[in-house]
């Protein structure tokens, strides 16, 4: 009877960084022109598609206000105005206004100076923030810091809870977050230090890659570069014990769990 290797979860999804990789390829995220953008973008995308941030963008842009300079003596009306299209422009205005204020105050201005902070303090304080949760934070940190932190959204915590890899599976609260940025680093604690930053990066762009076009709220899992791995969830092991056929058992697996 033949079985299958035993990985454990963290090794598991260091290995699904490598199969979407392979599947998708380098991503280039995230997609912004400044530091500032990137931040910017952070604020704007809480709740909201990409595609209506994108919107939001192209207005600050044509406006000349996608800077720091200009974003701070712009009134919060017309600022509000201007991100309209990402929605909850009237608690997403003043957030990036205050996290200018905060700027301006505890660095100066510089967002040189910010990014040369220390992690854990500096997303200490940016959680202080009004309107910043822990996603927002530790997307600012990696993409506009270069920070190794890692990012874990609601397509990661689909494929950890679909994937069983962690029991319980992660609840969309600050303990679940905590429990998958947890596994994400340990799924990379072997990489050296280094070499984090990009990695996580790139891992967090492939799960929304992979999360977009299979793992949404009702999953697709024809053709997903995962199904294999649910070979390793319980009903997955059980039909690869009773068939030894990992190329039917993928396909049945998958649409049993979902």
């Amino acid at each position: 009877m033949t079985r299958l290797p035993s990985f454990n979860s963290s090794q598991r999804l260091r290995q699904m960084h490598n199969v979407l990789s392979e599947a998708y390829g380098p991503q280039h995220w995230w997609p912004a022109r400044t530091r500032f953008e990137v931040i910017v973008g952070a604020y704007l995308t809480q709740n909201t598609a990409w595609k209506a941030v994108e919107r939001s963008l192209a207005n600050l842009r044509a406006a000349g206000t996608l800077s720091l300079a200009r974003m701070r003596s712009i009134p919060a009306k017309e600022l509000q105005e201007l991100i309209r299209p990402s929605g909850f422009q009237t608690r997403k205005a003043p957030a990036l206004k205050a996290f200018i204020t905060f700027l301006d105050a505890e660095f100066h201005g510089s967002l040189d100076a910010m990014a040369a902070a220390q992690t854990e303090p500096l997303r200490a304080r940016l959680l202080a923030l009004p309107s910043v949760g822990f996603e927002t934070a530790d997307a600012i940190l990696l993409y506009a810091f270069g920070h190794a932190v890692p990012v874990a959204d609601e397509y990661l915590r689909r494929i950890a809870e679909r994937h069983r890899l962690l029991s319980p599976a992660p609840a969309r609260n600050p303990s679940g977050y905590q429990s998958l940025v947890q596994l994400t680093t340990a799924a990379f604690a072997s990489d050296p230090e280094s070499a984090r930053p990009l990695l996580y990066n790139e891992f967090h762009a492939l799960t929304v890659a992979v999360g977009k076009a299979h793992c949404s709220r009702v999953a697709n899992c024809a053709g997903c570069p995962l199904a294999d791995d649910l070979l390793f969830t319980g009903e997955g092991k059980r039909r690869y014990v009773l068939q030894n056929d990992s190329s039917l058992v993928s396909a049945s697996a998958c649409q049993s769990k979902h």
